[in-house]
């Protein structure tokens, strides 16, 4: 059981480890970029660097901006990025306690963007990160012009998670006594719950990114690619639920690609035909 609880541990903090090499900026802890926003009853920790149009770095589930700093150093060449520490996440300061939700999550990223009165921006979200942003996507589309995604997923379970992953989850929370580790296992355990017809709603262009050895069942992050009007869909070869961290320089060159070029989704057919 022990063994178990460190693996997932492991795979819950992973990006951020592989992420924090050697920036020479001290990312997720820089006072010269960092600012806290009172916002739905949370003290929200945030970074801001660069300049342009905006681009929202959100995290995965037990990370932090910590783990973005080569991904900052990268966009920040290109684009204003704002990086988040989620409600209950690195810096982010939330008194309650209560149960995190995805969906109380996004509404924070929401209230942020209007407190910084950005009307609108490019989303990449790391797992969770996904997750809220599909979410933006789904009950706040004006905010979201472009949104890319890596390893998310619409609900629990075995359908959606691979079966090993899924019961290191399981046994982690039978396990652990910690009030916060449990509130985290407990978003990975029990939500999101998004529905087909939810990812409908989205117009905005989507990049759905995977791992060909992903936490998230290929077919599953298919599925997400299938039920978007406007997706794009990438999987990285030789890569894990961490291949953004793995394989950073493919992983920009994509990602940038996205936010920067005209959105296409031409198909086979319409290339022979010319229709």
């Amino acid at each position: 059981m022990k063994k178990s609880i460190l693996i997932v541990i492991c795979f819950l903090t992973l990006g951020t480890v592989i992420g924090q090499t050697t920036p020479a900026i001290a990312y997720g802890d820089n006072k010269e970029a960092g600012n806290y926003k009172e916002i739905n009853g949370i003290k929200m920790y945030y970074e801001i660097y660069g300049t342009g149009k905006p681009l929202v770095l959100l995290h995965g589930n037990g990370g932090s901006i910590k783990g973005h700093g080569h991904r900052i150093e990268y966009f920040k060449k290109y684009f204003q990025v704002i990086a988040i520490d989620s409600r209950g996440h690195g810096k982010s300061v939330d008194p309650s306690n209560k149960q995190l939700t995805y969906t109380q999550m996004a509404e924070d990223v929401s209230t942020l963007l209007d407190s910084l009165k950005i009307d609108n921006a490019y989303v990449w979200g790391q797992s969770d990160g996904g997750i809220l942003g599909l979410l933006l996507a789904i009950n706040h589309p004006n905010k979201v012009s472009k949104l890319a995604t890596f390893g998310a997923n619409l609900y629990p379970g075995k359908k959606a998670i691979y079966n090993e992953i899924d019961q290191l989850v399981t046994d982690t929370l039978k396990a652990t006594k910690n009030p916060h580790t449990k509130n985290l296992y407990n978003l990975l355990q029990y939500q999101p719950n998004i529905t087909k017809k939810d990812l409908h709603k989205i117009k905005c262009p989507v990049l759905v990114m995977s791992g060909d050895r992903d936490a998230i069942r290929l077919e599953h992050s298919i599925e997400i690619f299938d039920n978007i009007e406007n997706s794009n869909f990438f999987v990285m070869p030789g890569a894990t639920h961490f291949g953004s961290y793995e394989k950073p320089d493919l992983f920009n060159m994509i990602l940038l690609s996205f936010f920067n070029d005209p959105f296409k989704k031409t198909t086979t057919y319409e290339r022979f035909t010319g229709k």
